[in-house]
């Protein structure tokens, strides 16, 4: 072994480094050198198997100290070799990125997926919540064998190859030692157990999917596109373990004459010339019925009032937005001649020069 580096120098470190240091320069290296991302780079694939090697000591209190004491010698395979488990090294840091197996048992309580769905609601729905009935496709326990997988009468098999565990350990000897990995059994596909007779309502799998109706409470003042969680409601889990959730997102139809900013209620109210100059009381349609609303005199187009706590209501919480109305004056058109003079009259008692138009071309107003 005179030729191999030492572990140290291989992963950067000193000899004091701690725990954390060693993992750390390893994940780096291992990522930089793996030869997933270096595919047909010899050289990267040994420092890759380097790296590893180096970390397997390193990172084991025990063989860290027999290393430290005795240098590479103390894993001379003439002396009986060492067995690096590189499978739960992976696992342990990458999650499985780069196939690191690790040793997790994949027949355990599971909880079920979560389903996915939508709904349309009307403005004032959003605004004051409201109650919908659904239609889910969803996995459930098969009823005829209350997810069991077998016919009735009958029980799975334990599976003797890897007691039920639904892993088994495979060895495999390297330049390194003794790689251990963990894999799913592949006699009973994982599950840790052997089904002779299934069900034949759902062919052993033990689920079944089904369409079913439902019921959401949608909350007020829910907004477009925010997702609510019906807990327990989605798919069944897996032996023994908790449902999913039905995951609902909202879709908030447009309304005709209010828009929505957050828990504000934007509308736009349109007077008359006559109104915006000696004020007027106009009634106000809100989301809980006409109000009335008095324009003040003198008030100029693209002015915004403020009704206090008239908007959405907060979603799960006390009070509400408010409601702004931005009112628009509506230049009258068509009109006749004796109101022409009557406006030409007001502008002469205002100061103002009678209005000239130069050209009957310009400012000609397009069709639609």
């Amino acid at each position: 072994m005179a030729d191999k580096r030492d572990y140290y120098e291989v992963l950067g470190l000193s000899k004091s480094a701690t725990d954390a240091d060693i993992k750390k320069a390893y994940r780096t290296l291992a990522k930089e050198n793996h030869p997933d991302l270096n595919p047909g780079d010899s050289a990267a694939e040994a420092r890759f198997k380097e790296i590893a090697e180096a970390y397997a000591v390193l990172s084991d209190p025990e063989k860290k100290s027999k290393y430290d004491q005795f240098g590479h010698a103390a894993f001379d395979p003439s002396m009986g070799g060492t067995g690096f488990d590189f499978g739960d090294i992976f696992g342990d840091l990458f999650g499985g990125i780069f196939g690191g197996g690790g040793r997790r048992a994949n027949n355990g309580p599971m909880r079920g997926e979560n389903v996915r769905t939508s709904i349309s609601i009307t403005f004032e729905e959003a605004a004051f919540g409201c109650d919908k009935d659904l239609s889910v496709a969803r996995t459930e326990d098969c009823p005829e064998c209350k997810g069991t997988g077998c016919a009735e009468g009958t029980t799975a098999e334990i599976c003797p190859d890897c007691k039920g565990s639904g892993s088994v350990m495979q060895q495999q000897r390297s330049p390194f030692g003794i790689i251990q990995t963990s894999a799913s059994c592949p006699r009973c596909k994982g599950t840790g157990k052997i089904i002779h007779q299934p069900c034949t309502g759902c062919h052993g799998q033990g689920s079944v999917r089904r369409q079913r109706k439902v019921s959401a409470n949608i909350p007020a003042g829910i907004d477009d596109g925010q997702t609510i969680a019906l807990r327990g409601l989605g798919s069944a889990g897996k032996n023994g373990g908790p449902a999913g959730d039905l995951l609902v997102t909202v879709n908030i139809r447009s309304h005709p004459l209010f828009k929505r900013d957050g828990f504000a209620v934007l509308f736009s109210q349109p007077i008359s010339f006559v109104q915006a100059a000696l004020g007027a009381d106009v009634d106000i349609p809100t989301l809980d019925g006409k109000t009335k609303f008095t324009v003040p005199a003198g008030t100029q187009s693209g002015t915004v009032f403020r009704l206090k706590e008239l908007g959405i209501p907060y979603i799960r919480g006390k009070g509400r937005g408010d409601m702004f109305i931005t009112v628009k004056v509506v230049t009258p058109e068509n009109l006749g001649e004796a109101q022409k003079q009557l406006l030409r009259e007001f502008a002469k008692s205002m100061g103002e020069a009678e209005p000239t138009i130069s050209s009957p071309t310009l400012g000609k107003k397009k069709k639609k």
